[in-house]
């Protein structure tokens, strides 16, 4: 569930939305493993010290775990509380990784492409045969993350859409 905090004006929403990468269809159980993880990392901008953290997790963990083994109308509306509760307690600057976008070393030595080192398109045989995204991670279909085209860097919010 996406809540848009900022409102933005159509034209800028249409060339926005031109960028975006489009979101994979999720089963039950990779959505609660998304949720679990967000959660993680917003409670990682939150709390400093590694042993409250590591208490912290582990009451968030048996949270989860709680609702392992309920209906489906039931983990429906705990899902939606949730996405709720983690959106109420998202920390207004989160910490992020120095190589992602928002990061101190983000894109700072982005590899060269292949078609500036070989203009001939003789590539060598050990040449890397993957593309990366902005965020310097390997481009994969499945993960709805690809280098396709061009993507959207939102400084803002500190990720890549």
């Amino acid at each position: 569930i996406y809540i848009d905090c900022v409102i933005m004006n159509e034209v800028f929403t249409a060339a926005a939305n031109e960028f975006r990468q489009k979101i994979p269809a999720l089963s039950r159980k990779h959505e609660v493993q998304r949720l679990y993880r967000k959660s993680l990392k917003v409670l990682g901008s939150w709390c400093i010290d590694r042993t409250v953290f590591l208490d912290e997790a582990d009451n968030l963990r048996a949270r989860f775990d709680d609702g392992k083994h309920v209906s489906e109308a039931a983990a429906q509306r705990m899902l939606k509380e949730a996405y709720h509760e983690l959106h109420a307690n998202t920390h207004p600057d989160p910490y992020c990784i120095p190589y992602m976008p928002g990061g101190s070393l983000f894109m700072r030595n982005p590899p060269i492409p292949l078609e500036v080192c070989f203009p001939d398109g003789n590539y060598p045989a050990d040449a890397p045969k993957v593309l990366f995204n902005a965020d310097m991670t390997v481009a994969k279909q499945e993960t709805g993350k690809n280098a396709v085209g061009t993507v959207l860097v939102d400084f803002t919010k500190k990720n890549m859409e």
